[in-house]
């Protein structure tokens, strides 16, 4: 038995985030907005590159909401989501009061298949007789989706791009960071993603306009006059300048962390290559470069004479957490009513797959421990 249970993805402190939490404490910065703020976005505009500009914002969900809402999605639009994801790439749109419609997956990357979003494009015309006001793909688990069919298909349509990178920072496709090929990119710094700043998130902008009208509804869309005055809805969206001050200090262990998850995902291809029905999922292409933000397995009960809850269960008890793979959103209650483009690969994969530990403080120890106990079960 393990003397400490091992979770999916802890944080993981360099030691530098105390520098900038003490600064902005000895400044008395310990609102939103701030030095650190101001510096943590400098910070991922030199990371992602592409002249981008960057909105640190109070999570990830704010980014996708802020993002349809400069976009100017609104009631009665149709807004085009990878199905096979969390909640929260979706729930934004209804914020807007706008209908998701949902595209299944492809094999590969188990991201936004693009002959399905071509499909559900023209669908979409059909009904509404315009096309869709955005598409939002996923880098669902950091894997990198075909990123340059959707783009062709949006150019070809004239549709918004808006990428949900949350689980895909430092991921890239064909050496560029994934969230700067189209309109807008998602970003999430929550507790158990790459690189955390307690919660939070960021916007990734084409330029300093857009830069601005995004800060413009994060802080309540306030008119710049001496006193309170609103021409538009805004939002309370902006990021803490101790939270940043957190996220500056991660952004000096980021590359490390992405080795190691992508060290993870290479002993786990390696020690379980013997174990029959157990898969780890990789990149299908050389040009993908996954985080590998959480590596996945997929179990085949036919081979393996044991389902994935049989051995999530399993897990459990070793103190090993593991996780399903994101239920889809069509099948999920809550969307029941949302046109849906689908194919079965979502539902397949969310009936076989894991989530397994992968990140920085799971220790080769425990990697050890887990694929024996993976290697052991059944047999």
């Amino acid at each position: 038995m393990s003397q400490e249970r091992i979770y999916l993805c802890l944080a993981h402190m360099s030691g530098n985030e105390m520098q900038y939490i003490q600064e902005a404490f000895d400044t008395n910065w310990v609102v939103p907005l701030g030095p650190n703020v101001n510096a943590f976005e400098k910070d991922l505009e030199e990371f992602v590159g592409q002249d981008k500009r960057v909105v640190a914002l109070s999570a990830g969900t704010a980014a996708i909401h802020l993002a349809l809402v400069a976009l100017g999605v609104k009631p009665g639009d149709e807004v085009i989501c990878q199905s096979f994801t969390f909640a929260a790439s979706a729930n934004p749109v209804v914020y807007q009061g706008a209908t998701p419609v949902f595209v299944d997956s492809e094999e590969g990357t188990w991201n936004m298949d693009p002959n399905l979003l071509e499909e559900a494009v023209k669908q979409s015309i059909a009904r509404t007789g315009r096309p869709p006001r955005a598409i939002i793909p996923v880098y669902l688990y950091g894997m990198p989706a075909h990123i340059d069919e959707i783009m062709a298909i949006a150019r070809r349509y004239e549709i918004p791009v808006l990428e949900d990178a949350a689980e895909g920072l430092g991921s890239r496709y064909r050496g560029r960071v994934v969230g700067t090929f189209g309109d807008y990119g998602a970003l999430s710094f929550n507790g158990n993603k790459m690189i955390t700043t307690s919660g939070g998130g960021a916007l990734i902008c084409p330029d300093e306009e857009a830069k601005s009208r995004v800060m413009y509804y994060a802080t309540q869309a306030r008119e710049p006059l001496p006193y309170y005055h609103h021409l538009a809805i805004g939002y309370n969206y902006r990021m803490s300048n101790i939270c940043a001050g957190i996220g500056r200090g991660q952004m000096t262990v980021l590359d490390a962390h992405i080795a190691h998850h992508v060290h993870v995902k290479d002993f786990y291809v390696e020690h379980l290559a013997g174990v029959d029905g157990i898969t780890v999922h990789v990149a299908p292409e050389d040009y993908m470069e996954p985080n590998y933000w959480l590596n996945t397995i997929l179990v085949d009960p036919k081979k393996t004479g044991y389902d994935y809850e049989a051995l999530r269960r399993h897990l459990d008890s070793l103190g090993i957490e593991s996780r399903p793979l994101w239920k889809p959103m069509h099948c999920q209650p809550v969307f029941r009513d949302a046109p849906a483009v689908v194919n079965g690969v979502s539902e397949r994969l969310f009936e076989q797959g894991l989530c397994l530990p992968s990140g920085p403080m799971v220790t080769d120890a425990h990697l050890h421990y887990i694929v024996d106990a993976i290697s052991r079960f059944g047999s």
